[in-house]
């Protein structure tokens, strides 16, 4: 996500910390350097022009030059102008004062709008709630099948009245029928076309005029740059949006269209699309993603990656079988699950301060994930307990359980035996205050 972007940023700022001390020069010409790097990854001219304009005005001062560490203070005020550029606080979602909330996801045709409504439903059922997809693209049977396959696939209810049917009728039917049964929130897979028209927009006013629509988000591409920009902006001087989902993050390199949105249409960035998969979206933090932008990384998402996957009473213990040695392979093949349910490695790795630099030509083997993963289930629980009974007749039954090899089986364990070793080591040092320096090779860097 925005790999282009963050490594040129990082290298301007190199620059400035190799400095020491900061002249009013060095600081136009750092400035010269990231209105450069910002055009080229497609930021809308004057939302560049604004902001450095603003960074320069406060960073060419005697309180920023003549500091113990300038370098750092105006790094401090990029980031700061970033976060503000990229709207300040996370917008939330309206809550309706008396349920349900109904949110209308509009449009244009290819930006994943159908997929993105799926996959807001299915947060919200992750959060305890019972959403209601509703088919408002009346105008496309396959739209109609596309939510319904989806709504499927993640166990939530999907209404519809078949197509050619009146949108607004639909959507006063299906908020009867969320009443009835206790549906909260609303979701409205409304029509989208090829290009904005006058009869789209009669249509999308009618509907927030006649349901009283708590929530408008529009879905954009984030690969298209600014035609994302100018397709936000026509739709919300049309519509009056509430917020923006920005899909495709993930392949976004460049990062125009996320930097230049809310300056330009005064709308927020309120969900960002990040896979293809089902969970796929994430709120959207500005302040987040300004760190991740600058290469400082995403802590904060990473705690509650790790909250949401890893289980607190497991966790504790685990803490207690490490402490007396008794990690096993049972442990490794659990650990390794609820690792996976986090996301791509190089994705979380990318939220570690430092570290997608440092692991920029890593290549990272997901597919090794597969690979162990197999080779342990493959093993009877009594071997996962105790390894040291994997002789070469149990291991040359696992290979061939696994499709793997008896040389892969072996370089697992290998590795297993280096991490127990790094644990007896660790847990051993706590008392003496020693650290281990060499950490053991892990399964999943190629």
């Amino acid at each position: 996500m925005f790999e282009s972007l963050s490594e040129k940023l990082q290298t301007v700022f190199k620059k400035l910390r190799g400095k020491g001390g900061l002249t009013e020069s060095d600081v136009n010409e750092a400035l010269r350097e990231v209105r450069l790097v910002l055009l080229e990854a497609d930021v809308n001219y004057k939302v560049v022009k604004d902001f450095v304009a603003a960074i320069k005005e406060r960073a060419i001062g005697q309180d920023v030059l003549k500091g113990l560490n300038p370098a750092q203070q105006v790094i401090k005020i990029v980031n700061e102008e970033m976060i503000r550029l990229l709207g300040g606080e996370q917008a939330k979602l309206k809550i309706a004062d008396k349920p349900p909330t109904v949110i209308m996801v509009a449009g244009l045709h290819g930006a994943g709008k159908t997929t993105q409504v799926a996959k807001l439903a299915n947060m919200f059922k992750g959060q305890g709630r019972k959403p209601l997809l509703v088919a408002g693209d009346v105008y496309r049977p396959a739209a109609i099948l596309q939510l319904k396959t989806l709504g499927s696939q993640i166990g939530v209810d999907v209404f519809d009245i078949g197509d050619r049917q009146d949108a607004v009728a639909v959507a006063k039917a299906a908020l009867n029928y969320a009443r009835s049964n206790g549906n909260d929130p609303i979701l409205i897979d409304v029509a989208g076309r090829l290009h904005i028209d006058e009869e789209m927009m009669s249509e999308l006013r009618r509907l927030r005029a006649e349901i009283n629509v708590t929530e408008v988000l529009l879905v954009v591409d984030a690969m298209t740059g600014q035609d994302a920009v100018n397709v936000a902006s026509q739709f919300n001087e049309a519509l009056e949006l509430d917020g923006i989902l920005m899909t495709k993050m993930d392949g976004d390199a460049r990062g125009g269209a996320a930097l230049s949105i809310r300056a330009v249409t005064g709308k927020p960035i309120k969900f960002i699309g990040t896979s293809e998969k089902m969970d796929g979206i994430e709120p959207f933090h500005p302040d987040r993603m300004a760190s991740r932008i600058l290469g400082m990384g995403d802590v904060l998402s990473l705690i509650e990656k790790a909250q949401e996957a890893f289980d607190e009473s497991e966790a504790i213990e685990l803490e207690k079988k490490l402490r007396e040695n008794r990690f096993d392979l049972n442990d490794y093949l659990t650990q390794l699950q609820q690792m996976r349910k986090m996301g791509p490695l190089d994705k979380l790795l990318e939220m570690i301060p430092g570290m997608s630099s440092q692991l920029k030509d890593a290549k990272i083997d997901e597919k090794e994930f597969n690979r162990v993963e197999a080779i342990l289930r493959s093993m009877t629980n009594d071997e996962r307990s105790d390894p040291s009974v994997l002789n070469a007749s149990r291991r040359k039954r696992i290979a061939f359980g696994s499709g793997t090899s008896v040389q892969d089986v072996n370089r697992l364990m290998k590795q297993f035996d280096e991490m127990r070793k790094m644990i007896r080591a660790m847990t051993g040092a706590a008392d003496s205050g020693k650290r281990r320096k060499r950490m053991p090779n892990m399964p999943f860097f190629g």
